[in-house]
């Protein structure tokens, strides 16, 4: 697990949350990287992995993505890392795309756009 991607993921999930969520989110989506479970840690840096891979193996096609299939992408790899981590999670946590709310949708893109302006410097 790589900690500092971890902290690019949760910064920019933290960021997205707060641009996107109506009204007051809960403190778990906010929470800094250090307060969440160590599962989640783990997730989020098994995430960017996933993107920045993503991002390098297509030698910068993944830049023509609209912001809704770039979403969608963050949004499978992270249900692929609930599946990881949980045997029977909640439906909620594994809901497909069309299934989540549209502040989580937004969020996910940003997820997506941070990882990749990090992706692009290295």
């Amino acid at each position: 697990m790589n900690e500092d991607h971890g902290r690019i993921f949760r910064e920019a999930w933290i960021a997205g949350v707060k641009a996107h969520y109506p009204g007051e989110p809960k403190p778990g989506y906010i929470s800094p990287l250090e307060e969440t479970p160590a599962w989640e840690r783990e997730a989020a840096s098994g995430v960017y992995g996933q993107v920045h891979d993503f991002l390098t193996a297509s030698s910068g096609s993944a830049g023509k993505l609209t912001r809704e299939q770039k979403g969608r992408f963050v949004s499978l790899c992270w249900i692929v890392q609930i599946y990881k981590h949980f045997e029977d999670p909640k439906p909620s946590y594994v809901a497909d795309w069309s299934g989540q709310p549209e502040w989580q949708q937004e969020t996910n893109s940003d997820v997506f756009e941070a990882i990749e302006r990090t992706t692009v410097r290295t």
